[in-house]
């Protein structure tokens, strides 16, 4: 899908936004061009089915599910401009945050801690000014896919949806951009995302792809400063925007749009991480 296309169709949904899912159609949820493949195979797989039961169960049942539109990572990044991945949980849960990518809330939303965190590390050797909102979609449209392992949740249930189904796609999904994308950044913050990692290397390595697996703890506030490697301080921007502008791909981690002034520049702090290639 074109960028000005992309752009209007969001402008679209955007104009009459419920807040939450409504109902289950996923053949209606735009994604931009080459993931059409791998989510149509989903649907119609066993784990497809199951879940498309269990979300219009819960549906009926009354259950607040969020975000709107599960698959906007998907509409926001094609295929073929992919150039690094964060990988996230599972949606926020409280209202009007999520908005169905990774870490990201939309504008005039504070911005949880963990994103918070992860703008703290955002200038970690570099003069970055600080992002006066928490909407990441900028970075989605430079080639950032911010996914999560699950994509929808009930309103205060975290994990609610964890093991219905979704885990299937999503790794089907870093399975495409693994075998595809290079060069690729991958940030895997947490165990729940460091598990992905096998299956990321396995694949970019049989089919060629040079990629940089970045790992660290979970930037929530109960994990960012414990070991073994701590979420801040980690340098995991510095790394990714250093290797892929070595490789002719500057600026995805760029600002957001939209600033509170410059913040004081801190000194790089690297965990050494070596670029796989196959």
């Amino acid at each position: 899908m074109p960028a000005g296309q992309a752009g209007q169709v969001e402008l679209a949904l955007d104009s009459a936004e419920p807040g939450r899912l409504l109902r289950w159609e996923p053949e209606r949820w735009p994604v931009a061009e080459g993931w059409r493949p791998v989510v149509d195979a989903f649907l119609a797989s066993d784990a497809g089915l199951q879940l498309a039961s269990f979300i219009r169960d819960r549906l009926a049942a009354g259950a607040i599910i969020y975000p709107p539109k599960p698959f906007r990572a998907l509409a926001l990044t094609p295929l073929g401009r992919v150039r690094a991945v964060v990988l996230g949980q599972d949606p926020y849960h409280g209202p009007g945050q999520a908005e169905g990518l990774a870490f990201s809330v939309p504008p005039g939303v504070r911005p949880p801690p963990s994103l918070r965190n992860i703008f703290q590390e955002l200038r970690c050797g570099a003069d970055e000014p600080v992002p006066e909102h928490g909407c990441l979609v900028a970075w989605a449209e430079r080639g950032v896919l911010l996914l999560n392992t699950s994509l929808t949740v009930e309103e205060g249930r975290p994990g609610s949806h964890a093991k219905k189904g979704w885990e299937t796609l999503t790794d089907s999904l870093l399975a495409e951009v693994a075998a595809r994308a290079s060069p690729c950044v991958y940030l895997l913050w947490g165990a729940h995302a460091q598990a992905k990692a096998g299956l990321i290397q396995e694949t970019a390595s049989q089919h060629g792809c040079e990629i940089l697996v970045l790992q660290a703890n979970h930037p929530s506030p109960l994990s960012a400063r414990r070991p073994p490697v701590p979420f801040l301080g980690c340098g995991h921007f510095a790394l990714a925007r250093d290797w892929l502008a070595a490789r002719g791909h500057p600026g995805l981690f760029g600002p957001l749009g939209g600033t509170t002034g410059p913040a004081p520049a801190r000194g790089p702090s690297v965990v050494p991480t070596r670029p796989l290639k196959g």
